[in-house]
Parts: structure tokens; C-alpha cells; sequence
């Protein structure tokens, strides 16, 4: 069975299924589902979601198993360049007669709705820290370029010059404070 599944129409009958435990169905189906993120990994807008599925009657339920796919966007976490990627979700999951929140799906007068399941399985497998490449050495701090992953030789008097950032003005306020503490004590004799 093929669909084209638009926003919220991922209802499959399943009365034939579970008239009959172990009757499989393959279902192959194309949705979109908005707003799916993790952070600021995202799927696009309107980027299809492809589900390719092979349901099973089972005694009290619905097997399901097969992948689910769709593309994903991201900053890569060294560089933050955006970052492309193709997420591809392994699916085996239950949906019950007695529905139990966090281990199985429900059925509603023999139909499942597919739609909650994708977006777990999607949120699930987006990556939490994309990566560009593996040889992604991340920004240069400041106006340094780093050449084959390898920070240049400063000189500590430029680093004097440059502006501290500051949200490290406590620590300098710490630091200060414990300068002034450990000099050494006055002899008295």
C-alpha cells in the first residue's frame, strides 16, 4: 500500500490485521510534519518524511517495523557552517489494544495513527551535535587562522593587549583578591 500522506492524515485502517494475527501489510508512505527540532537541529519546512513499514496483527495489537527517513539541517558544533544530513530511523514498535504511555501506541476504532510515532522516531534519531566533517577544526579565536588543526604561537604581551571578555571580570575580581592575599606578611621585630 502506497500513500501520499498529507499533515495529519497518517490514520491506517487496521481492522483487517487484527481479524487476523500474524497478517502482515507493507506500507510505504511520503508526509510532512512541521516543526520537528532538537535544539537547533531541524527538519526542514515541508521536507518529506518517507515511512516504509511492514505492520503485523499480533494477539492485542499491531507490530510495527521497517524506517522511517527525512533530511535534516543543523549548525555543525565546531564551526557553526550549516550542516545537511539524511536521517534514516530503524522502527519496531507496538501499538495496543491496552495502551501503556511510554511503551506503546494506541489503536483507535481499528485505525493507528502513524503521525505520533514518525515525529518520535525523528526527534529520537536527529543528531544533537552535527559535525560538517571530521577534520572540522572550529573557528580561529580571534583573527588566527588555525592551519591543520594546530593553534599558533602567540606572544603573551599580544595577549595582554587584547580585550578580555567579560564575562570572566569575576574570576579577575577572584584572582586579584587572592594576589593581594598571598603577598607575603609584614616582619615584625
Amino acid at each position: 500500500m502506497t500513500l501520499d500522506a498529507r499533515p495529519g492524515r497518517l490514520r491506517i485502517d487496521i481492522n483487517d490485521l487484527r481479524q487476523h494475527p500474524g497478517t502482515t501489510r507493507r506500507v510505504e508512505l511520503t508526509t510532512v510534519i512541521p516543526d520537528i527540532s532538537v535544539g537547533e537541529v531541524r527538519v526542514p519546512e515541508n521536507a518529506p518524511i518517507t515511512l516504509d513499514l511492514l505492520l503485523e496483527g499480533i494477539q492485542g495489537g499491531i507490530d510495527v517495523t521497517g524506517t522511517v527517513s527525512v533530511a535534516w539541517v543543523g549548525p555543525c558544533r565546531r564551526c557553526l557552517d550549516e550542516v545537511e544530513g539524511e536521517l534514516r530511523v530503524d522502527v519496531h514498535e507496538i501499538f495496543a489494544e491496552d495502551h501503556v504511555d511510554g511503551e506503546t501506541y494506541p489503536i483507535a476504532r481499528d485505525t493507528i495513527d502513524l503521525r505520533e510515532l514518525t515525529r518520535d522516531m525523528v526527534i529520537l534519531g536527529l543528531p544533537l551535535a552535527p559535525l560538517c566533517g571530521p577534520d572540522c577544526v572550529g573557528p580561529a579565536p580571534g583573527d588566527f587562522p588555525l592551519e591543520s588543526g594546530n593553534s599558533p604561537e602567540l606572544d603573551p604581551d599580544e595577549i595582554e593587549d587584547r580585550p578580555r571578555d567579560p564575562r570572566w571580570a569575576a574570576l579577575d575580581e577572584l584572582r586579584a583578591q587572592f594576589e593581594d592575599n598571598s603577598d607575603p606578611p609584614d616582619e615584625v621585630g
